[in-house]
């Protein structure tokens, strides 16, 4: 008689070696749940601990109140403390130049990375943009400091976020908030002028980051 044979991942299953369909299903779902689990997680954040809010304009909150910046209302979603670190104007080099002195200062325990618009609407290099950016994530690391990337869109009309941000936290391995900016700016009741949010886009944007901590671990 002859032996019938099915074939699972390249692997020829005889009917003596075929596996049940239960656990071959039950193994797929493993793997899927294994690929699906293998995004960057972050340390838990205590309740007295504080976050470093670290970046230009859109981190400083040009276009509303102070109390309307996205670090002023994330901290009112998280119930901890978030520091604003905005500096508007700046580029990359000269976050770079002043991080060290802040992280010191303030002790944080995670930063948010929101930097580079800058360099990319004075259309500097953006290779070297992109190594500022590494520094000051490996610079945070160096201090035991956890860091979420927030991505910037490159400028234009589509107003899709910058390819150097996905880069960097996969090379680097962190998590990433890779679409509020852009989905913010691309939306004009969202937007004081053509480069900031107004206080509602700040709030979608503060919303946006306390998910991503959510979802990876740092706060309830």
């Amino acid at each position: 008689m002859k032996r019938r044979s099915i074939h699972f991942g390249g692997v020829m299953l005889t009917r003596q070696n075929r596996f049940p369909a239960f656990l071959l299903l039950a193994i797929v779902a493993s793997a899927l749940l294994t690929a699906c689990s293998s995004s960057p997680r972050l340390p838990h954040i205590g309740s007295d601990a504080v976050i470093l809010a670290f970046g230009d304009s859109l981190t400083f909150g040009t276009g509303a109140e102070p109390a309307e910046s996205y670090p002023a209302v994330l901290e009112t979603i998280i119930g901890r403390r978030v520091v604003n670190a905005g500096v508007p104007g700046e580029v990359t080099a000269e976050g770079l130049s002043r991080l060290s002195k802040i992280l010191d200062q303030e002790k944080p325990a995670l930063l948010l990375l929101c930097h580079g618009g800058n360099d990319l609407l004075r259309r500097l290099n953006r290779q070297q943009a992109a190594n500022n950016i590494r520094e000051m994530i490996r610079l945070a690391r160096n201090k035991k400091v956890a860091v979420v990337l927030i991505a910037v869109p490159a400028p234009g009309l589509s107003l899709s976020p910058n390819p150097m941000y996905h880069e960097i936290a996969e090379e680097l391995s962190i998590p990433i908030e890779e679409e509020v900016l852009s989905a913010v700016l691309a939306n004009s009741p969202l937007k004081s002028d053509y480069i900031h949010p107004n206080a509602a886009g700040y709030r979608r944007i503060a919303e946006s980051i306390a998910a991503l901590l959510k979802k990876n671990g740092a706060v309830e």
